[in-house]
């Protein structure tokens, strides 16, 4: 099986050889199916709107184009904020991937640490989350987590965010690629972040909003970055980032796009002795939560670095007898803040 690091290897084309060009053949004969059933539910939304509810307040999603994390959370975060700020009950609604029945997902225990007062309702019913979130905790306004490709229920706002790693999927649609749909989608998007744009240079960020316009000429153009704040620990101890700078550490993620987290680790000037990537809102075992420990404790390391997502599912500060840490990343925008607050402001007079 492929973890998400190989499986990218494999449709970017980085992985060359005779196989390598079999498997890619293979999926994209996946893709011409998938892409076409895709096609087909999002004319079906277009042409039937009885089959979209609105639910009596405003809704701002946020979601992506493809597979894998852009920062989603971080934007989550930064909007039920920007709304408390200005005295508005916001209250988060997801499908809550990943998650046992009765219990909550990755996301939203993460968002519950940082945003502890924020209704956080979980249900593949997303419209019934959000009349729940409504009646039962009083949200004045409903933002709703990886909503692009939820169609059912409408929103008065849909921000997508596109990862400068790989905003465009590689140029194919799941399996062959890592779009969730072709880019023509973006047709629907009222704002397009584009996230870690700190990667890309001037004539990059041109190119990438080229692209853009041909399929959302109208979409209001924000860039941003993922700015690490703070490292903290499963008992809720914080540590400023100097404190792993210039050291070694290991480090380890559940992430759909492990590169994302890469590039954060980079940034902190720290040493990455060891690195060890799972699945997409990965569940630990407790022999896994072992074998990192053992890990660790084989590497000459200062500490053991994971996201948040992950620390969330953790109930011990160590690892190995290192101090297990999350960094902290929040949302910063380098263009186009102003914009998207003007777009907000206009639905608080809605």
């Amino acid at each position: 099986m492929f973890n998400p690091t190989a499986f990218r290897n494999l449709v970017s084309g980085q992985r060359r050889g005779i196989w390598a060009t079999v498997l890619r053949g293979g999926l994209r004969s996946c893709e011409v199916g998938y892409t076409a059933a895709v096609r087909w539910r999002n004319r079906r939304y277009d042409r039937h709107t009885a089959l979209v509810h609105r639910v009596g307040v405003p809704v701002v999603s946020v979601g992506n184009l493809t597979l894998g994390g852009t920062g989603k959370t971080p934007m989550v975060r930064w909007l039920v904020q920007w709304f408390h700020d200005r005295g508005l009950r916001a209250a988060v609604v997801s499908r809550g991937y990943g998650a046992n029945a009765g219990e909550a997902n990755d996301e939203a225990l993460e968002l519950s640490r940082s945003l502890p007062k924020t209704p956080h309702v979980q249900n593949p019913d997303r419209v019934a989350a959000a009349q729940e979130a409504i009646a039962a905790w009083g949200g004045q306004l409903i933002v709703l987590d990886d909503g692009f490709q939820h169609r059912r229920i409408a929103r008065d706002l849909d921000i997508v965010l596109l990862d400068a790693l790989e905003p465009f999927g590689f140029g194919h649609v799941f399996p062959r690629g890592t779009l969730r749909e072709p880019v023509e989608g973006l047709r629907r998007a009222d704002v397009v972040v584009l996230s870690r744009a700190d990667l890309l240079g001037t004539a990059g960020r041109e190119d990438f909003w080229r692209t853009v316009r041909l399929h959302a000429p109208a979409a209001t153009c924000v860039e941003a970055v993922h700015a690490p704040r703070m490292l903290i620990s499963a008992g809720g101890k914080q540590m400023p980032l100097e404190a792993v700078r210039g050291q070694a550490a290991a480090a380890f993620c559940g992430l759909g796009n492990p590169a994302g987290f890469r590039h954060t680790l980079d940034g902190l000037g720290c040493r990455v002795a060891g690195f060890r990537e799972f699945p997409d809102h990965h569940r630990y075992t407790a022999a896994e939560v072992g074998s990192l420990a053992a890990w660790a404790d084989t590497l000459d390391v200062s500490a053991v670095l994971c996201t948040c997502k992950d620390l969330a599912k953790f109930s011990t500060d160590d690892l190995g007898g290192r101090p297990l840490w999350a960094i902290n990343v929040e949302m910063d925008f380098l263009n186009g803040q102003e914009l998207l607050e003007a777009r907000l402001r206009s639905l608080l007079s809605s």
